[in-house]
């Protein structure tokens, strides 16, 4: 018989990684500034097939940068700023690879542009509520994607040695438009006029020197020989902005703890259970078993194990793991169990709180992964039944879902208790989607006073009827409907999951 070893199914990508493995990067600090260094290791790819030459990136590079952010973020509360820049010389970043992605599949390119522009959005999350500025010191050509990641940084620096500019060649080259948010970003972030990012997003060569900054496609240009003072005296200058605190020891982003059996993938707070027959998965999230910490230092000595923070790094990386590796799995069906008391007291813990460095943290990466689930080309299901804890924070699952069903009543002999909502503080601010609204005021657009209305509910035990009635969820069928209309709407979905999946990529 095969022992549990053999059983483990290693995943093709692992998300989960740490400096000791980095290929690509060099992450170095001194005092309130880090500097994160582009070091791409020309066979150091994902899979075969193709060179990561000059700087040029696949997923595994996004990747470890994406690790050391949150290091950043997490392990080190002294950083005010982060210098992002390039080791080799003359080259800054020639974007994603394209050998890569013509080896790859449309579904891995989607993942993978998908992954590269929730990385950016991540820089651009940390300057904004983290109050870490990032600055890129371009020291070459930054091409493509690599011009993009600039973009990501709150300042653009870039050598002014008459070679050296930044681009977005793909119309002319690959006939596409830039896939992680380039010309978005020139846009709407850097105020470039229209007619100028017109002509710019048609030159292969780019913009360099004065026209770069007259353009505002840069913030300054600076001489070779004056790069790296100027780059150190401005990180200086921004660190000394932020209101991060100087003394205060990080928490360690210990190793993940996940068990993959199987088809069964398992965390401390999240278990997920495949059944390739319906091309679905269960993904049960699990309430605290105990109050949660509830002050800073012993926040802080809880670490990872917070439950807060364990749910949003176990989530993050489930999510992660079933776009990338299970890319036929086209159902995803939220469950809850647990103590809808306890996770009441879990979002006041974090309410009362959130002026901590590290509980914003937490706050805020539990706003970045529900937006994960907000944006994966998935369909969503979610189900209150018996003994489901849908409250607060993981009331977010319900209403990030497509439909929701809860069950009207109790099955005869399940003693479990009957569904319930219970909306918290959660519900209201902290976790906003990418349109800047809460999933409930997404959820009502154009219905006035309806999230008012729902605001003197919290803390309520809402049944099936109360619910529905008040929008929180699609369905509210009885014990004997209840196997036809999930079963049956799941069925049917899953029928034409490469149009489901496909359609609702496009919506989101």
């Amino acid at each position: 018989m095969a022992d549990a070893a053999t059983l483990t199914k290693a995943p093709v990508v692992d998300f989960r990684t740490n400096p000791s493995r980095y290929k690509h990067w060099k992450v170095t600090y001194d005092g309130p500034v880090a500097t994160i260094a582009m070091d791409v290791r020309e066979d150091g790819g994902l899979k075969p097939g193709y060179q990561l030459k000059l700087n040029s990136y696949d997923l595994g590079v996004d990747i470890e940068l994406y690790d050391a952010i949150q290091r950043i973020r997490f392990e080190h509360p002294e950083v005010g700023s982060v210098v992002l820049t390039s080791a080799k010389e003359n080259v800054f970043c020639a974007g994603a690879n394209i050998k890569m992605l013509g080896v790859s599949s449309h579904g891995e390119k989607v993942n993978f542009c998908k992954f590269t522009n929730e990385t950016r959005n991540g820089i651009e999350d940390a300057t904004d509520h983290s109050r870490v500025r990032f600055l890129c010191a371009v020291n070459g050509t930054a091409a493509g994607g690599g011009y993009e990641l600039a973009l990501a940084c709150d300042h653009i620096m870039l050598v002014d040695d008459n070679a050296s500019a930044v681009s977005l060649p793909e119309v002319p080259l690959l006939a596409v438009l830039p896939g992680t948010g380039g010309l978005t970003r020139v846009v709407d972030k850097r105020m470039v006029r229209r007619d100028h990012a017109d002509f710019f997003c048609t030159l292969t060569e780019g913009i360099r020197g004065s026209r770069a900054v007259g353009w505002k496609l840069v913030d300054e240009i600076v001489p070779r020989s004056k790069m790296a003072e100027t780059v150190k005296a401005r990180a200086a200058e921004f660190a000394a902005k932020t209101d991060r605190p100087k003394g205060a020891k990080g928490v360690q982003l210990t190793e993940l703890k996940r068990d993959i059996s199987g088809d069964t993938i398992s965390y401390s707070t999240v278990v997920a259970k495949i059944d390739r027959r319906t091309k679905s998965v269960e993904i049960l999230v699990k309430a605290p078993t105990k109050e949660v910490e509830s002050t800073p230092a012993a926040i802080q000595a809880a670490g990872v194990a917070f439950w807060p923070m364990a749910l949003a790094r176990e989530l993050d990386d489930l999510i992660l793991h079933l776009r990338t590796n299970e890319a036929n799995i086209g159902l995803w069906i939220f469950k809850t169990s647990g103590d809808s008391a306890l996770v009441e007291h879990a979002d006041k813990v974090l309410e009362a709180n959130k002026s901590d460095w590290l509980v914003r943290e937490i706050t805020l990466y539990l706003k970045r992964t529900l937006k994960r689930i907000d944006v994966s080309s998935r369909t969503i299901f979610a189900q209150v039944e018996q003994g489901s804890c849908f409250t607060g924070t993981l009331a977010e699952l319900l209403f990030t879902a497509d439909r929701s069903f809860m069950l009207n009543g109790t099955f005869k002999g399940d003693n479990r208790p009957a569904a319930k909502v219970r909306l918290t503080s959660a519900n209201f601010g902290p976790f906003p989607m990418c349109n800047g609204l809460t999933r409930l005021e997404t959820r009502f657009l154009g219905e006035k006073g309806a999230v008012d209305k729902l605001k003197g509910m919290i803390g309520k035990d809402l049944d099936a009827e109360a619910a529905e009635e008040l929008g929180l969820v699609t369905f509210a069928p009885d014990e004997i409907d209840w196997e036809d209309e999930v079963d049956r709407k799941s069925t049917r979905l899953n029928s034409s999951h490469g149009y489901i999946s496909y359609a609702v990529f496009c919506l989101k």
